[in-house]
């Protein structure tokens, strides 16, 4: 079994070529050439492997003579193969906290129905293997991990600059590919690996940058109408039906399947009681005429749009995260000792007493 670190590999043909870079353990954290250090990643392939293989087992001992060994040769097969994507950060404490709120948006992300998103492969009841999420710690570094069957794909902070998204493949039959290596198994687990990555990243990026313009806002929030002239109902934020609503829009199960009105009725029951098929039909209405969904030609399944993930997690995590806790630190009936440990409620508390102040000033000048 032979073992080959394609970073070293591209860091060695970087040299070769005069490329001044300033590596970052299995990595590069700068480089002059950029564009053609990229280039150099991209062009590792099987032939560099079976270069690699074939010189090692001239050198290594064999029960075979070289006569057996040249007419009948050797097929490689794959082990293991880790592709990563490696950012780095021009603020490292930037990227450290991003990381650190990706982590608690991420906890969920080993449900069957992310994890069918990320690796792009339905989970059933028959599919082997556990689905969870492993935040492990070493140290002060967390790692987040998900599982599909034997193959995993992992995220850390590298090196305290760096986010390394990498995907381990741990046996090419848990994507339907051959384990011998070929040029077409080879391009098969390199297009896995590197969709796999991008896939869970622009996951967690939607889960970030999801805050619409003002403008955008004021149309989701008031009536009005479509490309097409028809009208929009609004979709008031804080209505118990819109909130939870858009929360269900949130599953990751309708990205990877779509969305029908029998797939997200019972979803939206559970928070609403008597939630109706009727009100299910409007509701997707509604949805489709402001942008949040589109309808998939020649079927009554809908599909969620860039645009309409971004704002259900938007207004769902605006109303659980502020408005919700927010609200809970403004009761009045909130005992001080309980208030006086949170600064919303103590900022809001003076601004109480303040305001009360004005008004008796005011009604003893008048």
């Amino acid at each position: 079994m032979d073992y080959l670190n394609g970073h070293e590999w591209a860091k060695r043909q970087a040299a070769r070529e005069g490329i001044d870079f300033e590596p970052l353990d299995n990595g590069f954290r700068a480089c002059d050439r950029s564009e053609r250090l990229t280039g150099i990643c991209d062009s590792l392939s099987e032939r560099d492997i079976f270069a690699f293989c074939d010189r090692w087992m001239r050198q290594l001992p064999s029960p075979f003579t070289a006569a057996e060994r040249g007419r009948y040769g050797y097929r490689y097969s794959v082990r293991q193969l880790e592709l990563s994507d490696t950012r780095v950060f021009d603020r490292p404490q930037a990227g450290r906290a991003w990381f650190e709120q990706t982590i608690r948006d991420q906890l969920d992300l080993g449900r069957p129905d992310k994890v069918q998103i990320v690796f792009d492969r339905r989970v059933t009841s028959r599919t082997p293997g556990r689905f969870q999420t492993k935040v492990i710690t070493k140290g002060v570094e967390p790692v987040i991990q998900a599982h599909y069957r034997h193959s995993k794909v992992k995220q850390y902070f590298k090196e305290g600059r760096a986010l390394r998204t990498e995907t381990t493949v741990n046996d090419p039959y848990d994507f339907g590919v051959n384990r011998t290596l070929t040029a077409d198994t080879w391009q098969q687990l390199r297009t896995i690996g590197d969709d796999i990555n991008d896939r869970l990243l622009d996951a967690q990026l939607q889960a970030c940058s999801c805050a619409p313009d003002p403008t955008t806002l004021e149309r989701l929030v008031s009536p009005s109408t479509d490309k097409d002239g028809q009208p929009a109902p609004a979709l008031h934020f804080g209505d118990p039906r819109v909130m939870a609503l858009l929360a269900c829009l949130c599953s990751f199960q309708h990205l990877f399947a779509g969305l029908t009105n029998r797939t997200l009725r019972p979803q939206i029951a559970e928070i609403i009681p008597n939630y109706s098929t009727g009100q299910m039909t409007y509701d997707l209405r509604r949805l489709r005429r402001k942008g949040l969904i589109r309808r998939i030609p020649r079927s009554q399944r809908y599909q969620l749009t860039a645009f309409g993930r971004r704002t259900a997690v938007f207004f769902t995590k605006t109303h659980v995260r502020i408005v919700n806790p927010s609200l809970a630190e403004l009761d009045p009936q909130l005992p001080d000792e309980i208030a006086n440990h949170h600064p919303l409620a103590r900022a809001w508390r003076a601004y109480e007493h303040a305001l009360e102040d004005k008004i008796r000033q005011a009604a003893i000048t008048a």
